[in-house]
């Protein structure tokens, strides 16, 4: 429920793209029969609900709660699989476990601020947007674009034409609530504290964009939509729809050899809980060594702002002379990062060899060096 006054906005211009609306609409309508329904959500901390003052606070959960209220019949579940600082690469090799794991039966994907508007992202998020749509052929999907309260920067450009193509519902606000702010009729301060994270007022404002969209479907839900298309073939290359991601509990069989890593074997509660699962190792030259398959390679660990900081050094299919640095020393203040290196993309579609070896130590260093994990994709 929005409780928060907020601000008056065009909520005429809250759909980018309409999209067949079939999938959501037949959700709805299992909905009013007292059918129970899922709803989830995948993105960054604007979905995990950063800078809102409580979990219930956040615009995911307002969608939530209109479900909830607007079909009373029905047993209405929630899944926010919102993790700050990550972004639609990282969502591709997640999806299934952190999202589709729960059957939703409409997703709410959300990645146009942590996307960068490149090619690169464009391919990644068709990834995405075909994994949710072929994994339940009754799934409903709605994309969502937030924005950057200061200079209207988002990957709307990019997102919008996997939309089109896949015919997905799409909702802006960079065409809402962006032209109040450029214009001086709405203060920044009002909706957000540092011009990305939705304050409390900032999240309901989202929020009510969303269910407008939602409101103008329920009232047509009875009206036919066109047939559905069947699933087009990628605009990109796509590389990234059958990402894998491997942690310490999934990777027995691609680990060759391990000195001086330890499995990290403490439970990991929720997954907002990013550093678990991993390998930790703390003196110089400890190593492991993954034998992957694939033509795109990623590999995540942690940036502290606790310093000094470890730095490994990662070596492609033998390379010594070209290394890839995974410098664990952050230099922003917020918190300990989860960082997403890529460090193949469209090179052979075999087998290649991934060895991480901790390049440089300190006396003081506060904590270990953290890997959490190796993500493979492109291996059709």
């Amino acid at each position: 429920m929005i409780t928060e006054k907020i601000p008056a906005v065009d909520y005429g211009k809250a759909v980018s793209y309409r999209g067949n609306r079939r999938r959501i609409k037949e959700v709805m309508k299992r909905a009013s029969d007292g059918k129970p329904v899922t709803v989830a959500f995948l993105g960054g901390s604007i979905t995990q609900g950063c800078a809102a003052t409580h979990p219930d606070k956040c615009y995911a959960h307002k969608v939530y709660e209109w479900f909830a209220e607007s079909f009373p019949r029905a047993e209405v579940k929630y899944v926010n699989a919102g993790i700050g600082a990550t972004d639609s690469q990282f969502g591709c090799a997640r999806a299934d476990s952190d999202l589709l794991i729960h059957d939703p039966d409409i997703c709410f994907v959300e990645f146009a601020v942590n996307d960068e508007a490149t090619e690169h992202y464009r391919e990644t998020y068709e990834g995405l947007v075909r994994k949710i749509l072929s994994s339940d052929p009754s799934r409903a999907l709605m994309l969502i674009e937030n924005v950057r309260y200061d200079d209207g920067g988002n990957a709307q450009l990019q997102h919008s034409k996997v939309a089109r193509r896949y015919d997905v519902p799409s909702v802006s606000m960079r065409d809402v609530i962006y032209p109040e702010l450029e214009s001086g009729r709405l203060d920044n301060r009002v909706i957000t504290q540092d011009d990305l994270h939705p304050n409390d007022i900032g999240h309901s404002l989202v929020a009510s964009v969303v269910i407008h969209v939602l409101e103008e479907i329920r009232a047509g839900m009875n009206e036919a939509e066109e047939p559905e298309k069947e699933m087009p073939s990628p605009e990109t290359p796509n590389a990234y729809e059958d990402s894998v991601r491997y942690r310490n509990d999934n990777s027995s069989g691609i680990v060759t050899s391990v000195k001086g890593f330890e499995k990290d074997s403490l439970p990991q509660e929720v997954i907002t809980d990013v550093f678990r699962k991993g390998w930790t190792a703390t003196d110089k030259g400890a190593s492991i060594t993954f034998k992957v398959y694939g033509s795109c390679i990623g590999v995540q660990y942690r940036k502290t702002i606790q310093k000094p900081a470890p730095a490994a050094k990662l070596i492609l299919d033998g390379n010594t002379d070209a290394p890839f640095i995974l410098d664990a020393d952050f230099d922003e203040d917020w918190g300990d990062k989860l960082v997403l290196d890529t460090v193949l993309d469209h090179g052979d579609p075999g087998e290649h060899t991934v060895r991480i070896e901790l390049s440089d130590t300190h006396e003081g260093d506060v904590l270990p060096f953290y890997l959490v994990s190796v993500i493979t994709s492109g291996r059709d």
